[in-house]
């Protein structure tokens, strides 16, 4: 083999390999993707898979306009962000989803930050049915502008406010999070 075919090999395999999208429990995840409202690009950050007593529930990823290792400041100025939600369980109940959000928000914030977004966390609960095995939701969040809430690709609605978006980053990402690992894995670190 000659030095140019296998500098070619090489250059192909790693062409490739950037290519290849993240995967947990064949779910497969895109390396980038682009939020209505944003001009550019976000990353994925980290993902990992949301068990509650053992039972897989859903693959959670975190995409950034750029990769940062821990949570920094992205509950007190959370930049362009999309949350992405991959059901592998096979169905979670809407009255499950209300209360797991609730109980999230109630975690990890005090009573004023959740009088302040109490309404809103009404109307973005009540965007959510019973969510099934392969179905998505993407919670995608432009500074300024609010957190668009899709299930499946279809926009069900906005939810304003640069605090909303921080308030919902907390379930994942704050003091007491949804898991410990999941936290981890969405920020890239190894342990809190």
């Amino acid at each position: 083999m000659t030095c140019r075919s296998i500098c070619f090999l090489l250059a192909s395999m790693l062409l490739c390999a950037a290519a290849t999208a993240a995967s947990i429990d064949d779910v497969v995840l895109p390396d980038t993707v682009s939020i209505n409202g944003f001009d550019r690009p976000l990353v994925l950050n980290g993902a990992g898979m949301r068990k509650k007593w053992f039972i897989s529930v859903y693959v959670g990823a975190l995409y950034l306009p750029q990769r940062q290792a821990g949570v920094g400041d992205l509950l007190q100025s959370p930049p362009a962000n999309r949350v992405a939600m991959h059901f592998v369980y096979s169905k979670v109940a809407k009255r499950q989803l209300a209360e797991g959000w609730r109980e999230g928000f109630e975690n990890n914030l005090t009573e004023a930050q959740l009088n302040a977004v109490a309404a809103r966390l009404d109307r973005f609960v009540g965007l959510f049915g019973d969510m099934r095995e392969g179905e998505t939701v993407w919670l995608d969040f432009v500074p300024g502008r609010g957190t668009e809430v899709s299930v499946n690709g279809t926009p069900l609605g906005m939810i304003e406010g640069d605090d909303f978006n921080s308030a919902l980053l907390s379930v994942w990402l704050g003091k007491e999070p949804v898991t410990i690992e999941l936290k981890n894995a969405m920020v890239g670190v190894d342990k809190d």
